[in-house]
């Protein structure tokens, strides 16, 4: 057995043990809310630095490359500074990059600090799934995934919400302090009250540079060949030219990894059948948990003309419904196959989404309501019995990596995800424009009543017995109703793609609970 698997034995939870894995989800919710309630402000801060306007985007897209390059370094992260301190250095960096960002006084010097933001926190978000399995017996797993996953989800549902009201209530540079702290407080709980362990800071000399190096090109060239190609186009020259470096890149680490007695990045855990269906659940969830924060602000900013805050107080029942059924969720994942319980969330999320699809120009928070209760609903159980499947079976000395691997899965599906996205949106809309144009000119009532112009404008000609003037009055309804439409193929996309998780669960094997003596 390696000497990792016994560096942590675990014991009966504390009082202490609960309160250090509560500074772990405070670290884990400021990093994910830290990516949502900036979106919210980039003009404000735009304005502020005087910055180009086709630079904005990479305020955010820094902060993502480097949380997704920090993040499968979980594993040898925790064998060099064990899980206790790592998230103390990590949340201490992540609280004093706050202070630089907030301190900026051009670009250059906030997307420095963003970039140290994303590292510290790609450090912080795998530590609490880690935790889950090393600090907790298997009767207890249920519960500490259940806080997790209310975190991991929550905080970019109320995120809008919150940038919203530090925007109009306070200076940008709010959008940062607010971190200082809830960061001192949870450096100071989990320094205190987590498990104690030996350092091995010998680690360090084992440190494969090469494959760090290939890795972060792979991860970095991925995410913004994603970024830029919804505007650029997919066969676009430097798209291309991204995804060839990337794929490059990624073979040549897994090459190096593979064969390597002491890999940077523990590859190997994929042999595990259960540990590889629970990596492909979490990348297919990251569509549709991405997809569905992101397509709804777009829809209630561009359409619907709602402020941030207003848009994140209606994305609240999501939150809400992660709440209220969280303790079903518990009791139901320690008691039935996780197999069948994860085929039922990925099901009803699916369905959840679908419900979007059908949104008309007119659609707002009553008819937006439904959807969300059902996402809401149906998440828990997409988190909680595919981090078991992941997970559960693994020694303890393997998750660390496992656990920064599975996370990064998810991510990646949201990057992908969003790009499909904007690329749908992109070319959709103006396609979707010209039909719902020629079906007007046609005189259709039915297209008329979607897009909102009175039925009794319309004359036996359609829009064509119109003078050119009153065809340019409707012509923002059209482009509003044609983006709408682009909007609602996009649900429909992520639904589908969600649903494509039903033909892998089958191959999953069962994980046996202790507690019950029941596969799960």
């Amino acid at each position: 057995m390696p000497p990792d698997a016994k560096s942590i034995v675990i014991t009966p939870p504390t009082v202490s043990t609960w309160f250090g894995f509560a500074a772990l989800c405070i670290g884990m919710f400021m990093a994910i809310l830290d990516v949502q309630i900036v979106s919210t402000s980039l003009p404000n801060i735009q304005h502020a630095l005087d910055i180009d306007p086709d630079q904005m985007s990479w305020i955010q897209t820094a902060y993502l490359i480097a949380e997704v390059v920090a993040i499968p370094l979980n594993g040898f992260l925790t064998r060099l500074l064990t899980m206790r301190w790592l998230f103390v250095c990590g949340i201490i960096l992540f609280t004093l990059a706050s202070v630089g960002c907030a301190l900026s006084g051009n670009f250059s010097e906030l997307l420095a600090w963003r970039i140290v933001q994303g590292l510290a926190g790609g450090a912080l978000i795998p530590l609490i799934f880690s935790a889950v399995f090393i600090l907790f017996p298997e009767n207890l797993q249920g519960i500490a995934t259940t806080a997790a996953g209310v975190v991991a989800v929550l905080a970019p549902t109320v995120g809008p919400m919150v940038g919203g009201w530090i925007t109009e209530s306070y200076s940008w540079h709010w959008l940062f302090l607010i971190n200082v702290l809830p960061g001192i407080t949870a450096a100071v709980l989990a320094a205190t009250l987590l498990p104690r362990e030996q350092t091995r800071l010998g680690e360090i000399r084992k440190l494969d540079l090469i494959s760090l190096f290939m890795m972060a090109i792979a991860l970095a060239a991925m995410e913004i060949a994603l970024k830029e190609a919804p505007k650029r186009g997919w066969t676009d020259g430097q798209v291309l030219g991204l995804a060839v470096l990337g794929a490059a890149s990624f073979a040549g680490f897994v090459h190096r990894t593979w064969s390597n007695p002491v890999p940077l990045v523990n590859l190997r855990n994929f042999n595990d059948l259960n540990f590889t269906i629970g990596c492909a659940l979490s990348f297919l969830l990251g569509f549709g948990l991405f997809g569905s924060v992101y397509l709804m602000p777009v829809f209630l900013a561009y359409v619907r003309g709602h402020s941030a805050f207003m848009i994140g107080t209606m994305m609240l029942a999501t939150g809400v419904a992660q709440i209220i059924v969280a303790p079903i969720a518990v009791f139901l994942e320690q008691r039935m196959d996780a197999r069948l319980l994860t085929a039922l969330g990925y099901s009803v999320f699916a369905v959840g989404l679908g419900c979007s699809a059908f949104q008309t120009p007119a659609t707002d928070a009553d008819e937006m309501f439904w959807p969300q209760i059902i996402r809401g609903v149906a998440v828990m159980f997409c988190i909680l019995a595919p981090t078991r499947l992941a997970l559960g079976n693994l020694p303890h000395h393997r998750i660390p990596d496992a656990s920064g691997l599975f996370n990064l899965m998810r991510n990646l599906g949201g990057a992908l995800g969003l790009a499909l996205i904007d690329t749908v949106i992109y070319s959709r809309a103006s396609t979707h424009g010209v039909d719902l144009a020629n079906r007007l000119l046609a005189g259709d009532p039915q297209t008329a009543q979607f897009v909102g112009i009175p039925l009794d404008k319309l004359h036996g000609e359609g829009l064509a017995g119109f003078g050119a003037g009153a065809q340019a009055i409707f012509s923002p309804l059209v482009t509003k109703a044609a983006l709408v439409e682009s909007i609602n193929d996009a649900w429909a996309m992520i639904a589908l793609i969600t649903l494509i998780s039903l033909l892998v669960i089958p191959f999953a094997r069962p994980v046996r609970n202790e507690m019950y003596g029941v596969p799960t």
